[in-house]
């Protein structure tokens, strides 16, 4: 019998598959002593919500789905009638409460000028009780003179009553003094209650002032919150508003992505942090352009898995536990250049990490 013939060209190519296979294989491996690479990785960029502050109507919107805008920039405009009536209320309430506190400070100083006044009187008063004693006492010693002189027979009746009218009159005089004295002193009492009630009212007029001006800055505050303006140099997304549209304060309308900051968060397996570290350089190609390659490092590793974050985390606790290797997020930061700039938040990248 013939024996069968080798099959040179099927021999030749499974020895090259081989040769192929292996340099591949070796190649793999030589790169992975020194490599950790992962394509569960995104672009990732700050994003900011307009979120409106205030309630109310659109009344014009300046810009268009993704326009680029400058940090000031109009976005829309909400009707501010209302706003506006609310700042000339609070206005009027601030002068209200500015004329309340005038009125009583100008009560204060009355108040004060009565109390002086008192003074003044109460210090005359007892100035003229003291002439008014004096005149007593000459008169109530001509009396007792004039009593004895009486009794004697050495003066007429007419003058002993004289005498006695004279000490009456004293007498009288005297009493009408005292009693104007404790009038005044009544009166004094009077106006120094009046001081510190005015004052207590001062004091409450002085805080209506306050109140009256922290409305007045709600109100302008609010007023300009009609205005909503780009906070930050970027591109809008697709712009969601139109004029006549009612907007709620907090909701949520569109966002600005922040295009000066671009960062990669790559999802390692959990068995390949043993040896990166933050600093590391990494290479990061991106499948939107595939000839080019970006450089960056690594900045921080997440505090906990991806699943930790999730609305329903995993429990293990269950009692048919099966293992599952996590995957921990990595923010790597990419060298700016003007390529960067083209890059779009959610685009997916391959990451390589050079540990060595």
């Amino acid at each position: 019998m013939e024996k069968k013939k080798t099959n040179t060209k099927f021999i030749l190519i499974f020895a090259v598959l081989i040769i192929l296979g292996g340099t591949y294989g070796g190649y793999k491996y030589i790169h992975s002593l020194s490599h950790e690479t992962t394509d569960d990785a995104q672009i990732e960029k700050n994003m900011n919500p307009i979120i409106p502050r205030v309630s109310g109507y659109i009344t014009k919107v300046y810009v268009k789905d993704n326009d680029f805008v400058k940090k000031g920039d109009t976005l829309f405009t909400i009707d501010n009638k209302d706003y506006l009536v609310k700042v000339e209320e609070a206005k009027a309430n601030l002068a209200a409460a500015e004329g309340s506190y005038a009125a009583s400070k100008a009560d204060i100083g009355s108040a004060q000028a009565g109390v002086s006044v008192s003074d003044a009187n109460i210090q005359s008063a007892g100035g003229s009780i003291e002439t008014a004693k004096i005149r007593l006492k000459r008169a109530t010693d001509d009396y007792e003179r004039y009593n004895n002189l009486y009794k004697n027979h050495s003066i007429t009746k007419q003058q002993f009553e004289q005498a006695e009218a004279a000490k009456l009159e004293a007498q009288s005089q005297l009493k009408i003094l005292q009693d104007q004295q404790k009038a005044t002193a009544f009166q004094k009492t009077v106006a120094a209650s009046r001081t510190n009630v005015t004052s207590k009212q001062a004091d409450v007029a002085a805080a209506n002032i306050k109140r009256a001006q922290a409305l007045l800055e709600a109100a302008e505050l609010n007023l300009s919150y009609t205005c909503i303006i780009a906070s930050i140099d970027g591109q809008l997304s697709k712009v969601s508003v139109q004029p006549g549209q009612f907007l709620q304060q907090g909701q949520s309308l569109f966002y600005i992505i922040n295009n000066q900051e671009v960062w990669v968060i790559a999802n390692f397996k959990e068995t390949q942090l043993d040896k990166m570290a933050i600093g590391q350089k990494v290479t990061v190609r991106v499948d939107a352009y595939p000839d080019t390659d970006f450089e960056g490092a690594i900045t921080s590793f997440s505090p906990a898995t991806g699943a930790r974050f999730s609305i329903l985390p995993p429990d293990n606790a269950t009692g048919n536990f099966v293992k599952t290797i996590q995957r921990l997020p990595v923010k790597i930061s990419l060298n700016e250049n003007e390529k960067t700039k083209t890059l779009r938040p959610g685009m997916n990248v391959d990451v390589d990490v050079h540990i060595k």
